[in-house]
């Protein structure tokens, strides 16, 4: 979270939809946990559901993500689709991706089918939709 400002707008509108609760588009509580653990949090969610965010971010060096595409997101996705979930880096599944090198670095979001699919569509919402300004989510939205 302490690198929310940094993060693609529809990944913020969909934490933000998480954040609001019961008043939020969701219409219901989201309980969100801040770990970056990869592996437990892969092992959280074989056993009791949910998704797990890495986005790419604004800052200098991490426009492509953090996690590695050899080492950490490859074998999790693989993990992941065979236990029947999903694993994106927000819009394209990481298994079609291609690996150019060992230091290839990618955003990951995993875990439940349907939840995955939410966080892909605000990737394809227009611009005013994800604003938190003048959006539908927006302080003067009735």
């Amino acid at each position: 979270m302490s690198q929310y400002r940094h993060w693609p707008r529809p990944v913020r509108a969909y934490v933000d939809d998480c954040l609001a609760g019961v008043q939020g588009p969701r219409g219901r509580t989201i309980d969100l946990r801040w770990t970056p653990s990869l592996v437990a949090e892969a092992h959280r969610i074989l056993m009791r559901g949910g998704i797990y965010l890495a986005p790419a971010d604004a800052r200098s060096g991490h426009a492509r993500g953090s996690l590695s595409m050899l080492y950490q997101a490859a074998p999790i996705a693989f993990l992941i689709e065979q236990a029947g979930g999903r694993a994106t880096d927000g819009a394209l599944p990481i298994l079609d991706a291609v690996i150019t090198g060992f230091d290839s670095r990618t955003p990951l979001v995993f875990g439940c089918i349907d939840k995955v699919d939410r966080v892909a569509a605000y990737h394809d919402l227009p611009e005013a939709e994800v604003s938190a300004l003048f959006g539908h989510r927006g302080l003067f939205r009735t």
